[in-house]
């Protein structure tokens, strides 16, 4: 490891243990890259974006090819299991977040969680329910206020989710992924209801974890999964600025008519297509706020070659404070376009429900 340029007073281990990592480069991260489509198998591809990482602005420049032909968004070359580590560590765990983070909470919060989970009033009070990437189970929460009397259960690959078991919110947590078969062998065909958000964007094999979504559940039950929609104009528009982009941790973006075959194929009856009710009015603003944190000086991160001293702490603070006027001001056309762009194509995600009717 190359020695360190700053003082001992300075001694950080996560960043000792950045700097190692990063001294054999980013390149080893990255599976060799494919030629063709990993969803249906054609040559057919084309260079959608090249982008670093806008969040967290971790070292590295990332792919994501579009396959002409069935339309499937995919990260190319993919990141590797170490990669998939390296990216999503630390990621969401800081207590100062940044504009494009805080644009994304306001987006998000109880009262569309409990809008999302009044969907499924029309299929009764289902007992149990299982909620895939749930972080820190804020669905679960605002759910149980609409089904008091289900039980919510939550997986996750972080300990987040224990965390959310010991406040309350779920009443069993499950660390790991969902494809794991010894996952499934225990859960198998346990659940009335398994929800999806935003989840099957991060999993390096799709199909698998449909696979085992399924396999969770009771013949008749529900699965319920929302993604971003790559089709959405915006994501056209704005490019690599557009939230829903995510790289590096975005791996897969599945067109609607892709993720509708394959349920079908899967024994599903698809009940609900819905590009309205799922749209999140924070396109504008949240590029904005990627721009503005991609131009201003880098954060203080342990992933940094040395700490940002208080001269560059406070330029950013001064102009991250400076910019917050402008990114509210995107928020609001955001949110008076909303009515609009939710009956046009510029809805920036989707939601199904699907019934499995197989055993």
């Amino acid at each position: 490891m190359p020695p360190l340029p700053y003082a001992p007073r300075d001694y950080d281990p996560r960043r000792i243990a950045y700097a190692a990592e990063l001294a054999e480069g980013t390149g080893r991260f990255h599976e060799p890259r494919r030629e063709d489509c990993p969803w249906c198998g054609s040559g057919r591809l084309r260079t959608r974006l090249r982008a670093p990482d806008l969040m967290q602005h971790k070292p590295g420049t990332f792919v994501l090819d579009q396959c002409r032909d069935c339309g499937h968004v995919f990260q190319n070359p993919r990141l590797t299991g170490a990669g998939l580590a390296f990216y999503h560590r630390d990621f969401g765990e800081d207590d100062a977040r940044g504009p494009a983070e805080r644009v994304l909470a306001a987006a998000r919060g109880d009262r569309r969680h409990r809008t999302v989970a009044h969907l499924m009033r029309n299929v009764g009070e289902p007992e149990s329910w299982l909620d895939v990437g749930t972080g820190h189970a804020h669905f679960p929460r605002a759910a149980r206020e609409v089904f008091p009397y289900t039980s919510f259960d939550g997986l996750d690959p972080t300990l987040r989710v224990v965390r959310a078991r010991d406040a309350g919110w779920i009443e069993e947590a499950h660390v790991g992924h969902l494809a794991d078969p010894h996952l499934v062998a225990r859960l198998r065909a346990r659940y009335d209801v398994v929800s999806v958000f935003q989840h099957l964007a991060h999993v390096p094999d799709p199909r698998a974890e449909l696979d085992a979504a399924l396999a969770v559940l009771r013949p008749g039950g529900h699965l319920l999964i929302e993604l971003p929609d790559p089709r959405s104009v915006f994501a056209l528009l704005l490019g690599r600025w557009w939230l829903p982009h995510g790289q590096p941790r975005h791996l897969h973006l599945l067109p609607p008519s892709n993720l509708c075959a394959e349920l079908e194929a899967r024994g599903c009856t698809v009940l609900v297509v819905d590009r309205r009710g799922p749209h999140t009015p924070y396109d504008l603003a949240a590029a904005l706020a990627l721009a503005v944190t991609h131009a201003l000086p880098a954060p203080d991160a342990p992933w940094h070659p040395e700490p940002a001293g208080g001269p560059r702490c406070l330029l950013r603070a001064v102009l991250t404070g400076a910019a917050g006027p402008l990114v509210a001001a995107a928020a609001a056309v955001d949110h008076a376009l909303a009515p609009l762009l939710r009956r046009t194509p510029f809805s920036n995600a989707y939601r199904v429900v699907a019934r499995r009717d197989t055993a």
